[in-house]
C-alpha cells in the first residue's frame, strides 16, 4: 500500500489522479456531505499514520525561525492536489490579507510552508499554527465577496473560528479539512487570479478535488 502521509523526499514521485470512492452511507462520525472512505483523524490515529507510513522526516531549512512552541505537536507542510503546490502563509502581505493562506510554492522552502497541528481532546479538532508568524488559522467568516471565509494565520490564541477536523481517505492518500465555524471544507482556489490566486477558504460542502490535500511531515 502506498503511504498515506508522504515524506518530503516523496515529492519528485508521480501521483496520479483517482476518482472518488463510491458514495457509502454516511456514518454518524461523518456528515451527509462527505462521501464515503473519508474519515475523521485524531491525533493518535495521525501519529500512527506516521509510524505506519514509517514516512522519513525532512529538516526545515536552515536559519528557519520556528518557535519552541510549536515543535511538539505534528509539524506538517501542506500541498494542494488541485495545483500540486505547497501552502503557505503571506506574512508579508498588507492588511486585511496579512498571514493569508495560498497554495502557491513550487516546493517546500521552510517555515513559510510549515504548520503545526494541534490536538485538542475537549473539542476533538485541530487547531493550525503557522511556522512562519506563529500565528493561528482563522477562517474569516465576515470578510465579503471573494475573500469570503478565507484562512489566515492572525490569531493569538485558539477559538472557534480557529478549529478544524481533519478528515482521512486511505484509499486515496488524500487529506481535507472542514472548519467548525461554518462546517464547510477547504477549498483551493485555483481559477482565481491577483494577489488571492490559490487562496485557501472554507466555502465548500463536499469533497470533490479542489479540496484535497498531501501531507509532509517535517522535523524542527
Amino acid at each position: 500500500m502506498t503511504p498515506v502521509l508522504l515524506s518530503l523526499s516523496a515529492l519528485l514521485a508521480a501521483s496520479a489522479w483517482a476518482a472518488p470512492v463510491a458514495g457509502a452511507a454516511p456514518r454518524a462520525d461523518r456528515p451527509a456531505s462527505v462521501p464515503g472512505g473519508w474519515e475523521k483523524v485524531d491525533a493518535t490515529e495521525l501519529t500512527d499514520i506516521t509510524r505506519d507510513a514509517e514516512a522519513r522526516k525532512t529538516p526545515l531549512a536552515a536559519g528557519d525561525d520556528v518557535s519552541v512552541q510549536a515543535e511538539e505537536p505534528e509539524l506538517l507542510a501542506l500541498q494542494s492536489l488541485r495545483n500540486d503546490r505547497f501552502v503557505a502563509t503571506e506574512k508579508s502581505y498588507a492588511a486585511p490579507h496579512t498571514g493569508v493562506l495560498r497554495a502557491r510554492s513550487d516546493a517546500y522552502n521552510g517555515s513559510w510552508e510549515g504548520f503545526a497541528f494541534e490536538w485538542d481532546e475537549a473539542t476533538e479538532t485541530y487547531a493550525l499554527k503557522s511556522l512562519a508568524n506563529d500565528r493561528y488559522v482563522a477562517v474569516e467568516k465576515n470578510f465579503t465577496g471573494d475573500a469570503q471565509n478565507e484562512l489566515r494565520a492572525r490569531s493569538t490564541s485558539v477559538g472557534g473560528w480557529e478549529r478544524f477536523v481533519l478528515y482521512h481517505n486511505e484509499d486515496l492518500d488524500r487529506w481535507a479539512l472542514q472548519s467548525t465555524l461554518n462546517g464547510l471544507f477547504v477549498t483551493m482556489e485555483n481559477n482565481y487570479t491577483g494577489s488571492l490566486q490559490y487562496v485557501l477558504r472554507a466555502r465548500s460542502g463536499e469533497i470533490s478535488g479542489w479540496e484535497e490535500f498531501n501531507l509532509y511531515t517535517l522535523e524542527a
